[in-house]
């Protein structure tokens, strides 16, 4: 009996000992608050993942605009959004993997005694300036959506804004954090500034161009407030390539741009060159071309028609440099600027130069940057299908038809530019599901979860339907 009551003894006295189980409930490994820093960095990547994916259960728009097809499956490019729950990915990336990490950085970021209070006005000035640009891209989604009470712990349900009001903060917003921004501070480290590595200058020439794009995107419905802000951001917005906000990925995964894992490593045999696209890069001898696209089997440039199915192997596919690990992606640049520029020449606007010189440095810039030479781009400059004052169309038209071709692989921005400038007009795919899209639906999750107030806003904007039109989709 003695051995068993030593034990006794000895589980009594252990516990004795820990008694407090609480301090069970204290993390050891992992910290509590974590730097903002690398929340901004992280919510930057998902951004930027998020706009280079080609994955259809997350970024089709390649396909909406006609630039890319598939050889099999169809379901995506025929605008079947739902199957694969395509409005749910955008919408939970965009809220959760992006905004929820650029406002605890923002937290953190005020939290922080140990920033100078310059450094920490910029870094919250650029936190802010993101959120912008993903707000914005919610809006020209959507349509409403959760802003005044999005982001809340104590809000379960949030309510839908009207999206004019939205946008027209997100304005102010914008305004307010290019009149913080100081040069002569610091921002980000390098290390966590994946777009300029803490260059603030840059960021203020991003945060303009940023400010020109909302402000000409609401042109058609308030040309007074569009052209009071392209004027004001005109000379201080993107100017050359070299402030291009550039997400440079790697050589190596993970950390590698998206669509080597879904052209290379996935071995897909689907995603093919869309017709509607070879026909023009054929047709006008576009120096871009072998760059946008490889040859098919037969060494030829040929695309697909979009919805229907074709042949892997006889249809040209994305380029090699387009699939590259480190293939970098745009979330902002030169070339759309300088189309912008263009645009409000034409609107009348007070901004410097041409419109013809704008539009001319535009298709120059996307030649060069996509590897192209300054001689290719005059020769492609010169063609009368080209050239400013011979090009068929008015000055939406020529515009637009030009800006659809240089953004190439940025195909959000691509749509949005296609339903605002109404061009170039393209027809509906083979067995296309809906109209053109204008909008996605929203998520089901919303209807289920959210349902009183989703249905508020579903009747407020006209339907939740994929052909409602948007606030500043006038025409």
């Amino acid at each position: 009996m003695k051995p068993l009551y030593s034990v006794l003894l000895s589980l009594i006295f252990l516990a004795a000992c820990t008694k407090d189980l609480t301090r069970f409930n204290n993390e050891e490994k992992r910290p509590s608050v974590v730097p903002a820093g690398g929340l901004f960095a992280n919510a930057v990547k998902n951004i930027s993942d998020g706009l280079a994916s080609s994955s259809v259960n997350v970024n089709v728009f390649r396909h909406v605009v006609k630039q890319w097809g598939q050889a099999v499956i169809q379901e995506e490019a025929q605008y079947d959004f739902v199957t694969r729950s395509i409005p749910q990915a955008w919408w939970t990336r965009m809220y959760r993997d992006v905004l929820n990490d650029l406002n605890e950085a923002a937290r953190n970021v005020g939290a922080d005694a140990g920033l100078l209070p310059a450094v920490k006005e910029n870094q919250l000035a650029i936190i802010d300036i993101m959120q912008v640009y993903t707000y914005n891209i919610l809006v020209n989604s959507f349509g409403d959506i959760h802003y005044s009470e999005a982001l809340r712990n104590d809000k379960l349900f949030p309510v839908y804004d009207d999206a004019k009001t939205v946008y027209a903060d997100l304005l102010k917003r914008l305004a307010a954090d290019i009149s913080k921004l100081n040069p002569a501070s610091g921002s980000f480290a390098t290390t966590e500034d994946f777009l300029y590595q803490g260059n603030v200058n840059q960021w203020i020439a991003f945060a303009n161009a940023l400010y020109m794009k909302m402000g000409m995107t609401i042109a058609d419905v308030d040309n007074a407030t569009a052209r009071s802000i392209v004027e004001a951001s005109d000379a201080k917005a993107i100017s050359s390539p070299a402030a291009n906000a550039v997400f440079k990925y790697l050589a190596t995964p993970p950390n590698n741009n998206p669509l080597y894992d879904q052209l290379v490593l996935a071995g897909r045999t689907d995603y093919i060159a869309a017709k509607d696209l070879m026909d023009v890069l054929n047709g006008m001898a576009d120096p871009r071309k072998p760059q946008f696209f490889g040859t098919n089997n037969v060494g030829m440039y040929v695309g697909a028609v979009v919805g229907q199915a074709s042949s892997f192997a006889g249809t040209s596919k994305p380029s090699a440099k387009v699939a590259a690990p480190d293939a970098p992606n745009l979330l902002a640049d030169y070339v759309e600027t300088e189309f912008f520029r263009a645009e409000a020449k034409e609107r009348g606007y007070n901004v410097a130069g041409t419109a013809e010189q704008h539009y001319n440095n535009a298709i120059r810039a996307s030649i060069t940057w996509w590897g192209g030479t300054n001689t290719e781009a005059d020769v492609y400059l010169a063609r009368p299908d080209v050239a400013y004052q011979t090009a068929a169309g008015n000055w939406k038209q020529k515009i637009g038809f030009q800006k659809w071709i240089a953004l190439y692989n940025r195909p959000f921005d691509g749509w949005t530019e296609m339903r605002r400038l109404d061009a170039p007009i393209l027809p509906p795919p083979v067995g296309a599901r809906s109209g053109f899209p204008n909008r996605l639906t929203y998520p089901a999750n919303e209807q289920q979860l959210n349902g009183t107030n989703y249905t508020n806003a579903a009747k407020a904007i006209g339907g939740d339907k994929v052909e409602t039109k948007l606030f500043w989709d006038i025409f």
